[in-house]
């Protein structure tokens, strides 16, 4: 009967590691919003510098999201600090959307920052762009 309780105390003990380690590993891949600005139909170009320390800027993927317009992303530059710059190929993105996920290079990259030229579309005066990073 010993031997039956203390097997059954150690899959307890094993099956909670399992469900507490799961879980926070879960919890850390958030997406958060490292920068944000705003857009004016007048300018062409913008660049967004990300926020916070260095932690705070390691991130695995990097995604932008627009809203208030569609915003046509004629060229966009990922500055990583002691990385290559990356040049996308955005597109438009519709107000309210979101580009595809970009991986930082090698398994994590710190953005410093967001470069852009853009335009736009319809009669919008303005749009809100955001830098969203994945931790």
């Amino acid at each position: 009967m010993k031997i039956k309780i203390h097997n059954l105390a150690a899959f307890y003990v094993a099956t909670a590691s399992v469900i507490l380690l799961g879980g926070s590993a879960i919890a850390a891949d958030q997406w958060f919003v490292m920068g944000q600005q705003t857009l004016n139909a007048t300018d062409p170009s913008a660049e967004i510098k990300t926020e916070g320390g260095r932690f705070k800027k390691d991130v695995k993927q990097v995604r932008l999201a627009v809203e208030g317009a569609d915003v046509q992303m004629i060229k966009v530059v990922l500055g990583w600090d002691n990385r290559a710059d990356d040049t996308l190929a955005v597109g438009t993105i519709k107000a309210g959307g979101m580009t595809a996920p970009k991986d930082a290079p090698g398994r994590k990259g710190r953005l410093k920052s967001v470069k852009m030229q853009y335009k736009i579309l319809g009669k919008k005066p303005t749009a809100t762009v955001k830098v969203m990073g994945l931790d």
